[in-house]
C-alpha cells in the first residue's frame, strides 16, 4: 500500500525543521478550516467533535491503519480498509450532536462514491450526504440533522487499493436541539467569599477546618475567596480539600493580618501525610512574625507574600515529606527543618534553612547556591520556560480569570513591577461546573467555546471530557475531584495551542482505565513551542478514597507542554489499596518532545514511575517512592533487572537533562527487596543528569546503584536512611 502515497509525516519528527514542515503540509491540506474553528465566547458554533472519540472499521488493511488513525488530529497517520469495494469508518462521538460538516482528507487511495451516513444507536443509519464523484484530495461536504454515531459509507473505490483516510473530521455542536448553556453565575454552595466587613469569617474558616482537617479521604471540597482589602486578627487552619485564596489581580490587593495555618495535630504531629490543599493569591502578616506551612505532596503556594518567615515544618519538628513554592515573596527565612524534599521556582526569598535530602531553586532570588551533596541544595538561576497557573479575581464587581503570560528564563515573581503580563477572561466565557453536572453536559460546554471552571465537588463522568479548542482554560477550585466510570480516559486534550488545565484531581474508578489524562493524541507532532499546553497543581491518585486502577495515568503525546507541580501517587494506605487491588502499572509517560517538567512527584506504581520517549525533556525537581507493597522480589522482576527504575529515559533518546531527583525505597512487605538502581538512561553525550539520591526508608529494601551501575549501594548504610548521591552522570 505504501506505493499508492506517502504521508506527510512517517513517524514523530526528530527536530524542530521537520515539524514546521508538517506545519507548512497541515495549513495546505487543511485549507480554509481554521476559520471553522470554534469561538472564544459563549455563542454555539460548529466545533470539531471527533478527534480522539472511539472509531471502528470494516476492515483494515494491517495493524498499522486502524481506524483510530483518522481521529487522532495527526496527517502522518491514516486508516486504510481491505481492497475491496463496502467498506466503512465510523466514530462515536460520545452524545447526539447537532451535524454541521465532515472532513475528509483522503490518502492516493480514496473514494469514488461514498455516503455519510448518522445514527442514534450505531444501528439504524440514515444517509445525511452522498458524493458520487469523489476526486481525491480533501472533500469538506456539509451535513444536516443529528446523530451520536457518524460513518463514512464507501461505495466504490477510485484504485484498486481499499478506502484510505488520513483524517474524518466531523463537525458540529453537541447537546442536539437543546438550549445553549449559559456562561458564568454563582459559584455553588462550596465557594465562600468574604470581605473585610463579612461577619462569621474566624467561625466559618474554624467550622470547615474541624470538617476537613483529618477527612484525608472524604468527600468534602471547599474554597475560601477574599475579596481586596485588609483582614485583621485571621488564623485560617486548612485542611485537606481546602483551597485559600486572594480574589486580587496581586498579592498585595488582599491583606490578612494573621496566618494561614497547616500543621499536623491530627496526625501526632506527622505532616507527611497532609496532602491535597492550597493557598494563592495573599499578603500575609503572621501574628508571631512566622507562618506555619507543613505540608506534603499536593500543596501548592502560590503569589505568596509572607512579611515574615515561613516554617515548613510542623508542631514539634516532626516528619514532613516534601512541597512546592510558586511566584512567591517570603521577606524573611524559609525554615525548611524536617521537610526532606521541596521544590521553589521564580520567587523571592530572605534565606533557607536546612536541605534533609533534596532542596531544588529555579528562578529563585535569595536562594542557596548549588552544593549537592551537602548540604542538599541544587539551584538553577532561571526556570527556561514558565507560565503561573490561571486564577480567579474580582475586577471590580466583575468575577474575571487571569490567564498569565508564558515567561522564558525567568526568575524572582511575575509581580514584581506591578501587574502581571497576561489576559483577562470575563467568568461569562466560562461554564461553571457544579456538583450534579454531567460528562455529555461539560462536553456541550466545550463544543460551544466555553471555558471550564470546576466548583468544589465531586464529579463522576461516564465519557471522556474532550478539550478539543486551543486556549481552552480548564480551571478547579477546591480540589475539584473528577472520577471515571467504566474505565474511560477522564480528560483527553487535543494536540492544539496555549490548553491550560489547573487545580484539580482526579481519582480512578474502579473500572480499570487504560489511561487517566491524555496530552494529544498518539503521535502527535504540532508544534506549541510559543503557546505551550500546561498542567499545574492537577493530581492523579489510584485508590485510598476506594479501589481504583488505572494502566497508565498521564500521557503526555504533545511536544513543548510544560507539567508544572503534580503529585501522581498509587496509594499506598487509605482504602481499595493492595498489590493488585489499586493496580496501576505506570505513572506518567512522555512521548512529546520538549516537555518540561517542573515541579514531578510521582509515587507507588507497580513498574516504572515515569518513563521518557521524547526527545529533549527536562526535569527540574523530581521526588519518588517505589511501591511499598510489593509482595517480593519476583513480583518487581524486570526481566534480567531488579525492580523497575522510578525514573527511566528510553535508550532511544538522544537529548535530556533533568536536576535535584530522589527516589526511596520503604518495601515494607518484604524488607529483603532490591531494586538494581532509581534511575535509567542511557549513555550519550546528550543525556545528563545533576543532583540525584537514592534511599532506603529504614532499611526496608536497597538499591544496588543510583542511576545505571553509578552510585553507591544503600546497603551499607543498613537502617540508617542515610541517601546514596550521585553529582553527575554521566
Amino acid at each position: 500500500m505504501s506505493s499508492v502515497g506517502s504521508p506527510p509525516v512517517l513517524r514523530r519528527p526528530a527536530s524542530r525543521v521537520r515539524r514546521a514542515t508538517v506545519g507548512a503540509l497541515v495549513t495546505a491540506l487543511a485549507g480554509g478550516l481554521l476559520a471553522l474553528a470554534p469561538a472564544t465566547t459563549a455563542q454555539a458554533a460548529p466545533t470539531l467533535l471527533s478527534q480522539g472519540k472511539t472509531a471502528t472499521a470494516s476492515s483494515t488493511e494491517g495493524a498499522a491503519f486502524s481506524a483510530s488513525a483518522a481521529v487522532d488530529g495527526n496527517l502522518g497517520t491514516r486508516w486504510a480498509s481491505a481492497w475491496q469495494d463496502a467498506q466503512w469508518i465510523q466514530v462515536d462521538l460520545g452524545s447526539s450532536a447537532t451535524l454541521s460538516h465532515a472532513v475528509l482528507t483522503w490518502e492516493a487511495a480514496y473514494g469514488r462514491s461514498y455516503d455519510i451516513q448518522a445514527s442514534e444507536n450505531g444501528t439504524d443509519w440514515r444517509t445525511v450526504t452522498s458524493v458520487s464523484a469523489g476526486d481525491g484530495g480533501t472533500d469538506d461536504v456539509t451535513l444536516s440533522g443529528t446523530g451520536r454515531y457518524i460513518r463514512m459509507n464507501g461505495l466504490t473505490r477510485a484504485t484498486g487499493y481499499g478506502f484510505s483516510l488520513w483524517e474524518f473530521q466531523v463537525y458540529g455542536t453537541t447537546g442536539g436541539t437543546g438550549p445553549t448553556l449559559p456562561g458564568g453565575g454563582d459559584l455553588g454552595p462550596n465557594v465562600h467569599v468574604f470581605d473585610p466587613s463579612t461577619p462569621g469569617i474566624q467561625a466559618k474558616l474554624d467550622q470547615v477546618f474541624q470538617q476537613q482537617e483529618s477527612a484525608q479521604f472524604g468527600s468534602g471540597r471547599h474554597a475560601f475567596l477574599f475579596k481586596p482589602g485588609t483582614y485583621n486578627g485571621l488564623n485560617a487552619q486548612i485542611g485537606f480539600y481546602t483551597q485559600i485564596a486572594g480574589l486580587g489581580l496581586r498579592p498585595g490587593d488582599t491583606t490578612i493580618n494573621g496566618d494561614v495555618t497547616v500543621d499536623a495535630g491530627w496526625f501526632n504531629g506527622n505532616a507527611t501525610q497532609n496532602f491535597w490543599r492550597g493557598a494563592e493569591g495573599l499578603t500575609l502578616n503572621p501574628v508571631n512574625g512566622t507562618d506555619r506551612w507543613a505540608v506534603s505532596q499536593a500543596s501548592s503556594f502560590r503569589r505568596m507574600h509572607v512579611k515574615g518567615g515561613l516554617n515548613l515544618a510542623p508542631n514539634g519538628y516532626g516528619w514532613a515529606s516534601g512541597g512546592y513554592i510558586a511566584d512567591s515573596k517570603i521577606d524573611g527565612q524559609i525554615g525548611n527543618y524536617s521537610q526532606q524534599q521541596w521544590y521553589t521556582r521564580e520567587s523571592s526569598i530572605g534565606g533557607w534553612s536546612n536541605s534533609v535530602w533534596n532542596q531544588t531553586f529555579s528562578g529563585v532570588e535569595g536562594a542557596p547556591a548549588t552544593s549537592f551533596p551537602e548540604p542538599r541544595y541544587t539551584t538553577l538561576d532561571t526556570t527556561p520556560v514558565s507560565r503561573e497557573k490561571p486564577y480567579l479575581y474580582l475586577d471590580g464587581n466583575e468575577y474575571k480569570v487571569f490567564a498569565p503570560a508564558k515567561r522564558v528564563n525567568a526568575r524572582g515573581t511575575s509581580w514584581a513591577n506591578g501587574a502581571p503580563q497576561g489576559e483577562s477572561i470575563p467568568l461569562s466565557q466560562f461554564y461553571v461546573v457544579k456538583p450534579g453536572a454531567t460528562a455529555a453536559t461539560i462536553n456541550q460546554a466545550l463544543a460551544q467555546g466555553l471555558h471550564l471552571l470546576f466548583t468544589p465537588g465531586v464529579y463522576h463522568v461516564d465519557q471522556t471530557i474532550n478539550v478539543n479548542r486551543a486556549n481552552t482554560i480548564v480551571l478547579g477550585l477546591g480540589l475539584a475531584t473528577i472520577i471515571p466510570d467504566n474505565g474511560v480516559t477522564a480528560m483527553k486534550v487535543a494536540d492544539v495551542d496555549g490548553v491550560r488545565l489547573a487545580g484539580f484531581l482526579i481519582d480512578a474508578g474502579p473500572v480499570n482505565s487504560p489511561t487517566l489524562l491524555e496530552l494529544g493524541p498518539q503521535n502527535s507532532a504540532a508544534d506549541h513551542a510559543a503557546n505551550p499546553t500546561t498542567v499545574q497543581d492537577v493530581y492523579v491518585r489510584i485508590g485510598g478514597a476506594g479501589a481504583g486502577k488505572a494502566t497508565t495515568s498521564v500521557v503526555v503525546n504533545s511536544d513543548d507542554a510544560i507539567i508544572d507541580h503534580t503529585w501522581v501517587w498509587r496509594a499506598d494506605h487509605g482504602e481499595g489499596v493492595g498489590w493488585e487491588t489499586n493496580r496501576a502499572d505506570y505513572g506518567v509517560r512522555v512521548n512529546g518532545d520538549d516537555v518540561l517538567a517542573t515541579g514531578l512527584f510521582v509515587e507507588h506504581f507497580n513498574k516504572y514511575d515515569v518513563e521518557w520517549y521524547g526527545e529533549r525533556g527536562r526535569t527540574i525537581f523530581y521526588q519518588n517512592e517505589k511501591a511499598y507493597d510489593a509482595p517480593n522480589q519476583a513480583a518487581i522482576q524486570n526481566g534480567t533487572t531488579k525492580g523497575y527504575a522510578a525514573y527511566r529515559v528510553d535508550d532511544s533518546v538522544n537529548t535530556h537533562e533533568a536536576w535535584g531527583l530522589g527516589s526511596y525505597c520503604n518495601y515494607n512487605v518484604d524488607p529483603t527487596i532490591v531494586q538494581d538502581h532509581g534511575f535509567k538512561a542511557p549513555v550519550k553525550p546528550g543525556v545528563r543528569f545533576h543532583s540525584l539520591l537514592v534511599v532506603s526508608l529504614g532499611g526496608m529494601g536497597h538499591y544496588n546503584h543510583v542511576i545505571n551501575d553509578t552510585g553507591a549501594s544503600t546497603i551499607p548504610a543498613g537502617t540508617s536512611t542515610v541517601p546514596s548521591t550521585v553529582v553527575s552522570f554521566p
